[in-house]
């Protein structure tokens, strides 16, 4: 294996292309049209718009970030692009990371984490 894309459904593939892309900064890897993948350096994270518009409950997205300081300006550029703010940037000692939690423009809880000790 060289690597993998783990792929969601999407409501509006357009809004979701301009959230990842121009809100949170990942690079278009490849457009399929109604599909696009993007890079987030460590693997591929892939949406479709389908036409039924059913999405998984229950998902979060989690980006591991290098430290505590790279975790909080994720969190002043989403506080920038008005992004829905889900919680502020905490220590969970119950998960051992520091992070934050937005919603997606599909309603997924996106979570921006440093895991501690790693």
């Amino acid at each position: 294996m060289e690597s993998m894309v783990v792929f969601y459904p999407c409501l509006n593939i357009d809004e979701t292309a301009a959230f990842y892309q121009e809100r949170l900064g990942l690079k278009l890897y490849d457009d399929q049209g109604k599909c696009k993948i993007f890079d987030t350096g460590y693997g591929y994270l892939g949406f479709c718009e389908y036409e039924d518009h059913e999405l998984a409950t229950k998902t979060c997205i989690s980006f591991n970030l290098k430290d505590e300081a790279e975790v909080d300006a994720y969190y002043a550029r989403c506080v920038a692009h008005h992004e829905k703010i889900l919680s502020k940037p905490a220590r969970h000692p119950q998960f051992h990371v520091y992070s934050f939690f937005i919603e997606d423009v599909n309603g997924y809880k996106v979570e921006f984490q440093k895991i501690e000790g790693k």
